[in-house]
Parts: C-alpha cells; structure tokens; sequence
C-alpha cells in the first residue's frame, strides 16, 4: 500500500479485540513517534504506555467517561515535555511548538499503527490535569492526548467526510 492510500484508509478505532498489543509493535509504534519532526529537533514528547487494565479504566473516566480506552489493551499517552522547547524558544516553545511537534508524533503513531495492522483514536478531550496526577508526571510534561491502540474488533465504516480541496487549499500562484 502507498502512502496515500495508507493515511486515506486510517479510521479512527473505539473497538478492539481483547487480543495483546505485542512489546514488538508498541517498540515499533515509539520508534515511528521519534521519527517525527520536530522545530530545531528539540524532540519535545514524552510517551507514557499503559497497560494496566484499571489505570486504563481511569483514564477513561477521565476522558469523559470514552470506555473504548478502556477496552484497548494499550494506551499512549503522549505528553509536551514543555521545558525542551522552552530553552530553545521561551514562550512560543512551550505555547506552539510543543503543540506542533507532538501532533505530528502522534500522526505518526496513527499511520504506523494502520500499517501494522492496529487501530488506534485519537482523543484529546480528557481532564489534563487529572491524567498528569494519575501517572505522576512532573510539572513540565503536560499530557497533550490519550491513544487507545489494539487489535480492530470490525473497522468503521469505509467512507469519509471530507470537505472539497476547494473549501481547504488556497493556491498562491506567482504573479505575472
């Protein structure tokens, strides 16, 4: 599959078999974070894995109650290491950058998972706070989204809303 294809067929996963994610492919699902840019390669992340089936159920009901978290067997937790970007660029560091670079570890897990045969959601609405204390993060990580990852039970469905290039893309093209 070409990469094209690979990020037009990538769902969003809440359902998973009780199967086990392998140490292979959540090493495999790190190494594919790492690999992301990340502004002067301050590499801001920092990922928490958990497998722990009654962490994994807090951390659910921390993120309003999402019970698919839960029921993976894995969950990612990946967090802004907000001192990494401060030092190199103050305020925009830890207010942008952190925010950009982890989004784009986290794109990077979602792609590797679906390559791998896994399904994984991205989920962003949880008490941040709360998940910090539950995983004893210190004060400079903040958790930026929690990622159930597992075996598929089924996949969603095929077709996907997506709004016209037209409405997305603003082509600026050179003047005469």
């Amino acid at each position: 599959m070409d990469f094209l294809q690979l990020a037009q067929s990538r769902r969003s996963v809440r359902k998973f078999t009780a199967q086990a994610v392998s140490q292979e492919h959540i090493l495999t699902l790190l190494a594919a974070m790492q690999a992301a840019p990340s502004a002067g390669n301050c590499q801001p992340w920092h990922m928490y894995v958990v497998r722990d089936e009654a962490v994994r159920a807090q951390l659910a009901e921390m993120a309003w109650r999402q019970t698919f978290i839960q029921a993976a067997p894995v969950v990612i937790v990946v967090c802004a290491d907000l001192e990494r970007n401060a030092q190199r660029y103050g305020e925009r560091g830890v207010g942008l950058y952190c925010i950009q670079d982890t989004a784009a570890a986290i794109q990077n897990l979602l792609l590797c998972a679906k390559s791998l045969g896994l399904g994984a959601c991205w989920c962003g609405a949880f008490d941040e706070q709360a998940v910090a204390e539950k995983l004893n993060m210190p004060p400079h990580l903040r958790p930026v989204a929690v990622i159930p990852v597992g075996h598929p039970d089924g996949m969603p469905d095929g077709t996907q809303n997506r709004r016209p290039l037209d409405d997305t893309a603003t082509f600026v093209e050179p003047t005469k």
